[in-house]
């Protein structure tokens, strides 16, 4: 019974996620200089509760996906696992799981780290589940969808999987919607593979 609504949810989650989501690209194409650097932010751990600070990735091209576990584009830690295999010395994969999107990563952060262990052998980094929007949102997601903080984005995720793309500078320079994977054209010129 708990597969069957798993595989309801995913489904419901697809549809909706179809009509919801565009193939949505937005580059930075402003000069606006911002008021925060990716780097001024600290973020719990997935598992072992330590804090890791952001500036750990200067030098380096950061990709920062809001994730679920129960989602229509779940299928996507596969590619964002190869993709972390095959660049992860020149850009870096960054989770964050939230249940900000039809309640599909409604887990624990042990049971979120066992899910994607088990099914999908992510190695990247992976946080602590926080809202990507709404109320409660957390003030790393604040900045990358606040134009008056990051500079230029004013676009908050639609859905799971949405992706944010920061230069070796701790600028943001890209936001891609769910349907964008690692692999389309317009990913990899913008992290420049």
């Amino acid at each position: 019974m708990a597969t069957i609504k798993l595989l309801f949810v995913m489904l419901l989650s697809l549809i909706t996620g179809l009509f919801a989501d565009k193939k949505e690209v937005k580059t930075n194409t402003e000069n606006i200089k911002p008021t925060a650097s990716v780097y001024d932010y600290k973020m719990k751990a997935l598992m072992g509760n330590e804090d890791i600070s952001l500036s750990k990735y200067k030098g380096k091209k950061i990709v920062l996906l809001n994730v679920a576990s129960a989602c229509g584009y779940t299928p996507q830690y596969a590619d964002w696992q190869k993709f972390h295999e095959q660049y992860g010395d020149k850009v870096v994969v960054l989770g964050f799981p939230a249940n900000n999107f039809g309640s599909q990563e409604s887990g624990s952060n042990s049971e979120i780290a066992t899910f994607c262990q088990k099914n999908y052998g992510v190695t990247f980094q992976m946080f602590s589940k926080i809202d990507v929007t709404g109320e409660n949102q957390h003030p790393l997601y604040r900045w990358l969808s606040t134009k008056s903080l990051n500079g230029w984005n004013d676009k908050a995720p639609s859905w799971n999987f949405c992706k944010y793309v920061v230069d070796e500078n701790g600028k943001l320079t890209h936001f891609f919607a769910s349907k964008i994977k690692p692999t389309d054209d317009e990913f990899k010129k913008a992290v420049g593979i």
